[in-house]
């Protein structure tokens, strides 16, 4: 199977497996895709991901999603940058999300870090994705 966008593509497959209130999702794997699950389970979104390989040997993460009261944790997880529309910010223009209760997700020249990070470490880049 042929993706466009890995990344659009492992927010759905989270979101959707909220909406049904699953504990677990499977998604392929690769390295943007882990480094963007290093910074949701560094933020509490979720519980965390393990790696794997699936029936077919191909390598897999398994990702535990988090619950609180019944209700999913991450209540918006929404893509920004897409592959038809990269965005692009320098260090005084990272978002904040919901005022600072949310968290951008951004690809900066140091890895893959969120917003308040991009901050502390006075660097730019690519916005990946927005969570509340």
């Amino acid at each position: 199977m042929v993706l466009n966008d890995p990344l659009g593509d492992m927010l759905t497959r989270i979101r959707n497996a909220q909406m049904r209130s699953k504990s677990t999702v499977m998604t392929p794997a690769s390295k943007l895709r882990g480094w963007v699950l290093d910074v949701l389970a560094a933020e509490g979104y979720i519980r965390g991901y393990e790696a794997g390989d699936n029936a077919a040997g191909r390598p897999e993460f398994e990702i535990s999603l988090k619950y609180f009261d019944g209700e999913p944790v991450i209540r918006e997880l929404k893509r920004i940058s897409k592959p038809g529309r990269r965005v692009y910010v320098s260090v005084r223009e990272v978002p904040q999300v919901r005022n600072g209760l949310g968290v951008s997700i951004v690809s900066t020249s140091k890895g893959v870090m969120s917003d308040a990070r991009a901050r502390v470490e006075n660097v730019g880049g690519e916005v990946l994705c927005t969570v509340f």
